[in-house]
């Protein structure tokens, strides 16, 4: 099954804007499990999009669903097949789409970037900072995914967090990593201004799904309450990425529940959103 191939004919490669990337990695869910089913949950429930997203019609600009990458074996070796399903997408001058899986994802998508280019930052939505040295034994936990990423000196900020430890609290303050938490988002519809300056303009859009409130997605590993509601979510998004280049991006960490097949669609119409202001720009 292809990504909205009910809609539109799935397309070569090299004539997709977008490549969808499934990539169920699932190693180091800490809490509730289940990720690793995540882009197939996805992937279905777009079948029930609508073409036209109220304002276009992004899908015109062509998809193309590759293979599951393999994600067995140990994380390096995961992770580098990730790298590698990108990196093909950006030999073609196109926009990656990953799937998680969990957020470790994100460290595979952006080697990738990395060995073609300098010039891009990464826009986190998370309830969680991501930004532990190790946890649970090892470093390429999903909680240390942003970690990674600021070690290797890509310009990140955040938007939705709310849960995080003291290890992270002090070195998202050493690193002067701008952050827009959840709390101080609170009763807000407008997000003028929202973007540090100086931020990159080529920015990679990383969409952990329990940045949303648990009433709406609660199909994730840890659901924590005082989150984004979608009107909110989605306005933070064009904010934040207005005139801005969006080069890839990836939504992560949907753990799907039969009895929540709403938060399967609400993953799916976020990946169209992404599209719609990625082929925007």
């Amino acid at each position: 099954m292809h990504f909205l191939e009910s809609e539109f004919p799935p397309s070569k490669p090299e004539d997709a804007l977008f490549h969808v990337i499934p990539a169920p990695y699932e190693k180091t869910t800490s809490y509730g499990k289940g990720a690793a089913r995540g882009p197939a949950a996805i992937i279905a429930a777009s079948q029930q999009l609508e073409a036209f997203d109220g304002t276009g019609v992004p899908g015109a600009a062509g998809i193309h669903t590759t293979k599951p990458v393999s994600c067995a074996g140990e994380p390096r070796a995961a992770l580098r097949n990730i790298e590698r399903a990108v990196s093909s997408c950006l030999s073609l001058s196109k926009i990656p789409v990953v799937l998680g899986g969990e957020h470790t994802v994100t460290l595979g998508a952006i080697h990738a970037l990395v060995t073609r280019r300098d010039d891009f930052g990464i826009i986190q939505f998370d309830a969680h900072a991501d930004l532990r040295d190790t946890y649970e034994g090892t470093p390429y936990s999903h909680a240390c995914v942003m970690r990674r990423c600021v070690e290797m000196g890509i310009p990140l900020v955040q938007f939705g967090v709310r849960a995080l430890c003291l290890e992270e609290h002090a070195f998202r303050t050493r690193r002067r990593i701008p952050h827009r938490d959840a709390v101080s988002l609170q009763g807000l519809s407008r997000f003028s201004g929202i973007m540090p300056e100086r931020f990159p303009k080529n920015v990679y859009v990383t969409f952990d799904l329990d940045a949303f409130d648990p009433a709406i997605m609660p199909a994730t590993g840890t659901p924590v309450p005082g989150g984004l509601f979608w009107h909110q979510a989605v306005s933070l998004l064009q904010a934040a990425t207005k005139q801005r280049r969006i080069i890839g991006f990836d939504v992560v960490e949907l753990a799907p529940d039969t009895h929540h097949h709403a938060a399967d669609f609400l993953a799916a119409q976020l990946v169209y959103t992404l599209m719609a202001l990625a082929r925007a720009m």
